[in-house]
């Protein structure tokens, strides 16, 4: 596909929206220094922990760039296969491993978005509608929603720096 002046344009603002550009706090502001005690704790009234929604988002993210890019990849059963099965990560390893394939599911995404080869447009043909595009786009916004929870989360349990 050739590129013009409006791809690369259209490419480099979805990547800056991936990345938590604009009015959206970034991931690793979110994730930097959470107190490894309040991992797993719901705040009173709120239905997740941080552990909950790191995970789910990881998972989510996952699956939406496996779907993207790979025809014969499989969902997992919702809504069961996008949560984590424990309010607290099973350890310090697992909350890091998530936080790094978070990132390195989202790098992937940003560079299939950077692509000059992909249509962004075109319609993913395993799919039913879908085009990378739409993919990044849900990535981002489902991202950016579970940011801000996680933000609240934080500031419930008082481990939120106001800035």
């Amino acid at each position: 596909m050739k590129t013009n002046h409006h791809d690369r344009s259209l490419r480099q603002h979805v990547a800056y929206l991936l990345d938590g550009g604009g009015a959206h706090v970034k991931f690793a502001d979110v994730i930097s220094d959470f107190p490894s005690k309040l991992r797993g704790q719901k705040p009173a009234g709120f239905p997740h922990s941080a552990w909950m929604l790191l995970e789910h988002m990881r998972m989510a993210q996952w699956d939406i760039l496996e779907f993207s890019r790979n025809s014969k990849h499989v969902s997992p059963e919702w809504p069961a296969g996008y949560w984590p099965g424990t309010e607290a990560p099973p350890s310090a390893a697992a909350w890091s491993a998530s936080i790094k394939s978070f990132r390195k599911d989202l790098k992937e995404m940003q560079a299939l978005v950077a692509n000059p080869k992909i249509d962004l447009f075109a319609r993913i043909p395993w799919g039913d509608g879908q085009t990378v595009l739409r993919e990044a786009l849900l990535i981002a916004d489902h991202n950016a929603y579970h940011l801000g929870q996680l933000v609240d989360v934080r500031r419930l349990l008082g481990a939120w720096p106001d800035k």
